[in-house]
């Protein structure tokens, strides 16, 4: 018995030791080792380039439930693409205005308030950061 239980006990130890060297190995080459590209770019998802939203306009971005503007050259705003009047997504960005189709609420692309009713509410700003040529969700 005492030969089995040694036995035993060397077979687990080398298969541990096993493991853990594959886990640093592993480790080494990005999966945990915190090197990845996507940890080091600041934000969450891309979800533009700065040349694709125009200057005096913006993109909406449906799936998301974001619209990004451009009110003046570089400089970028994000709000919430859910008309506060009746929850529909706002539908087009134009005349410096953020269009909702469903009532004609119009919002404004510099700060989300209302222009023109019947909203009541502005807009909520959403959170984004702009490195480089990327615009990412915050």
């Amino acid at each position: 018995m005492t030969m089995g239980s040694t036995r035993r006990t060397v077979l687990a130890t080398g298969a541990a030791g096993a493991v853990a060297a594959l886990l640093v190995g592993c480790s080494e080459y990005g999966d945990g080792g915190g090197d990845t590209d996507e940890e080091q770019t600041p934000g969450g998802e891309e979800l533009a380039r700065t040349a694709d939203i125009p200057v005096g306009g913006g993109t909406i971005f449906k799936d998301r439930k974001v619209v990004v503007t451009q009110p003046e050259e570089g400089d970028f705003k994000a709000f919430s693409a859910v008309c506060t009047h009746r929850s529909c997504i706002v539908s087009s960005v134009s005349d410096d205005t953020i269009n909702c189709a469903c009532h004609g609420s119009k919002f404004s692309i510099t700060d989300g308030a209302v222009e023109n009713g019947p909203a009541t509410a502005p807009l909520p700003a959403e959170q984004i950061t702009v490195s480089g040529n990327s615009i990412r969700l915050a």
